[in-house]
C-alpha cells in the first residue's frame, strides 16, 4: 500500500525506509528542505497519494502534533486517515480523532517504541482505535514491528490507548534506567570491584535482569567505561510525568516511577535549593558544619575528579 509520512527526523526517517524495505510507498514530508523529502507541501503530499488516503503524523508531541493535524484536516477528504506516531499524550486523541471526525477522517494513535535501532531491529507498536481502521493500516504495521509474533499489540478500540500503554512503557523504562544507575554507581563508589564495566558485561548471561537496556548499558561503558564524557544531566521527554499523572488520577501506586522521575528532575540542579535548606537547618538545630556557596567540598578535596 501508499502512505504519507509527515516527519523525517531521526525516527521518521527510518521509519519510511523500513516501510519502503517492506515492499510499500512511502511519500515523505519535513518542513526542512534539507531533509529527505519527496515533496515540499502538505498539499503536495496530500496530491501524490491516492484516494483514501493514509498519511502518518511522525513530529514532537503538543503544539507541531496538533498543527499539523488541524492543517490535514483542511486538505484531507472524507474516507482518509491519520496516524499520530509521535508521543502524543493520550488526552490529545480524543480531540484530534474528533477534529478529523467531522470531516469525515479516521484517526489510529500508535505509540512507537525503537528509537535509532529500530531500522534494523523493528519497532515496537502500540495501537489505539477501532478495529476497522487498525485493520486497513495493519500492512504498515507488519511492516515496522519486528520480525516474529511480538512486537505489536491493537491495546483498545479508544483512540488514546495506544499512546496510553507507550506512555506506561516509558514510565516502566525510567525505573528500570534508574535502577541501572544507582548499582552502577555504589559498585563505581565501593573499593572492591575492580572493573564495573566488565561486571555489567556479566550481567548480560545467566542473570534475571537482563535486558536490552543492560545491553545498551554495556554499550556505553565500553566506549566510555567511568561515563567520564558525559555530564549527569537527563531530561523528560514528558511520558515519565504523564505516566505518574495518570497514577494520581487512578490512584495507583507508584512509587519506583515517581521517584526515577524526580531523579531526573535533581540531576539538573548543580546546586539545590532544597539541600541548601536542609544544610541550613542542620545548622541552625545541630550547629553542624555548612559550607560558603562556591567552596569545594571535602570529597572534592580529597579527590578532585569526583566533581
Amino acid at each position: 500500500m501508499e502512505i504519507g509520512l509527515i516527519g523525517l527526523g531521526k525516527m521518521g526517517g527510518n521509519m519510511a525506509e523500513r516501510i519502503r524495505r517492506g515492499g510499500h510507498t512511502v511519500v515523505g514530508f519535513d518542513r526542512s528542505p534539507e531533509s529527505a523529502r519527496d515533496v515540499a507541501s502538505l498539499e503536495e503530499l496530500v496530491g501524490a497519494l491516492t484516494a483514501p488516503r493514509t498519511v502518518w503524523v511522525m513530529v514532537p508531541s503538543g503544539g507541531p502534533t496538533h498543527q499539523t493535524i488541524t492543517a490535514l484536516a483542511e486538505v484531507l477528504s472524507e474516507g482518509d486517515l491519520v496516524i499520530d506516531g509521535g508521543n502524543s499524550k493520550y488526552t490529545d486523541d480524543a480531540k484530534h480523532a474528533e477534529l478529523l471526525a467531522a470531516k469525515g477522517i479516521s484517526f489510529v494513535d500508535a505509540g512507537v517504541s525503537g528509537g535509532v535501532w529500530g531500522l534494523k531491529n523493528g519497532y515496537a507498536l502500540m495501537v489505539g482505535g477501532a478495529p476497522d481502521d487498525v485493520a486497513r493500516v495493519q500492512p504498515i504495521f507488519d511492516a515496522l514491528k519486528p520480525e516474529g509474533e511480538g512486537g505489536f499489540v491493537h491495546a483498545g478500540s479508544t483512540v488514546g490507548a495506544g499512546h496510553f500503554a507507550k506512555m506506561v512503557h516509558n514510565g516502566i523504562e525510567y525505573g528500570m534506567m534508574q535502577a541501572y544507575a544507582e548499582g552502577y554507581e555504589l559498585m563505581a563508589a565501593s573499593p572492591l570491584l575492580d572493573n564495573v564495566a566488565e561486571t555489567f558485561k556479566s550481567w548480560q548471561q545467566g542473570t534475571v535482569i537482563r535486558s536490552w537496556l543492560l545491553d545498551l548499558a554495556v554499550l556505553a561503558l565500553e566506549s566510555d567505561p567511568d561515563l567520564s564524557k558525559l555530564r549527569g544531566y537527563a531530561e523528560d521527554s514528558g511520558e515519565g510525568r504523564w505516566t505518574v499523572e495518570a497514577a494520581i488520577d487512578n490512584a495507583v501506586p507508584m512509587p519506583v516511577i515517581t521517584a526515577a522521575l524526580f531523579a531526573r528532575f535533581a540531576s539538573r540542579q548543580d546546586d539545590s535549593p532544597a539541600m541548601k535548606m536542609v544544610a541550613a537547618l542542620r545548622n541552625q538545630f545541630g550547629g553542624h558544619a555548612v559550607e560558603a556557596a562556591g567552596a569545594v567540598s571535602a570529597a572534592q578535596a580529597i579527590s578532585p575528579d569526583a566533581s
